[in-house]
């Protein structure tokens, strides 16, 4: 009950920061006098207008000790932007996202997207191991080589040999904590989490069993970030099935 607590008080902060922030920059007086002194504007900038996103992932995106409030910087904008519009559109629900996005028009949301892909905070340390040896291996083999027989793609195929991504819209899966990665497989194997058809990723999650997915987010979770964890250039590799967030 208490991590519920304190997961609302922050989700609640982070509504009140998003839309007083807005309002104050858009609607409040250059200069407002009160008991005879001046009122500095709050700056209109990026930076502020995203303050209501620092409660959940962090200051610069960098994500938190939170398992479920994902990283958000450096990764590519064109998948951050689609993201921004799965949760305004309904096609990801968290009821605090749908609502803090409802109304923000295409042109804000790609600022915001933008935003967060231009932001390069170091990666955390990556996360202790609490699987077995044999899960950790099987994680391995299906990140880096996949599974041919149940025509499951190597993680690395699309998301690049160091995971960083690649541009214009497949995100980098480093600096992610497992039990996130594990519940956003899930939410694809389950139809809960969709993206523009041909959805490739529900594809993929529904070939996976519970232990696999589990042994790929705790493998993934496990990696170090490379020295320039950057994503690869658009066309840098030739994916194995057709993913629509990519081509749309």
């Amino acid at each position: 009950m208490r991590n519920v607590a304190k997961r609302s008080t922050l989700i609640l902060s982070a509504l009140f920061a998003f839309f007083g922030i807005a309002a104050f920059a858009a609607d409040a007086p250059k200069e407002a006098p009160v008991g005879g002194a001046q009122l500095e504007r709050a700056p209109d900038t990026m930076q502020a207008r995203v303050l209501g996103c620092a409660a959940c992932h962090g200051a610069r995106g960098e994500g938190t000790g939170n398992d479920y409030f994902p990283r958000l910087s450096g990764k590519p904008a064109g998948y951050l932007y689609n993201q921004l519009l799965a949760f305004r559109d309904g096609r990801r629900k968290y009821p605090p996202m749908n609502y803090l996005l409802a109304y923000l028009p295409d042109a804000y949301l790609k600022q915001i997207a933008e935003y967060f892909a231009s932001e390069r905070p170091p990666f955390p340390p990556p996360s202790p191991v609490t699987i077995d040896a044999k899960t950790l291996d099987l994680g391995k083999t299906l990140v880096t080589k996949g599974d041919a027989s149940r025509k499951v793609p190597a993680c690395v195929s699309c998301h690049g040999a160091a995971m960083t991504g690649m541009e214009p819209a497949i995100p980098g899966l480093l600096g992610l904590h497992a039990d996130y990665i594990s519940a956003q497989l899930g939410a694809w194997r389950y139809g809960t989490r969709t993206t523009i058809a041909p959805d490739c990723m529900g594809q993929v999650a529904k070939l996976l069993s519970e232990r696999d997915i589990t042994a790929i987010a705790a493998y993934l979770a496990s990696l170090p970030a490379p020295g320039d964890p950057v994503p690869v250039a658009a066309g840098s590799l030739k994916m194995p099935l057709a993913c629509g967030s990519v081509h749309n």
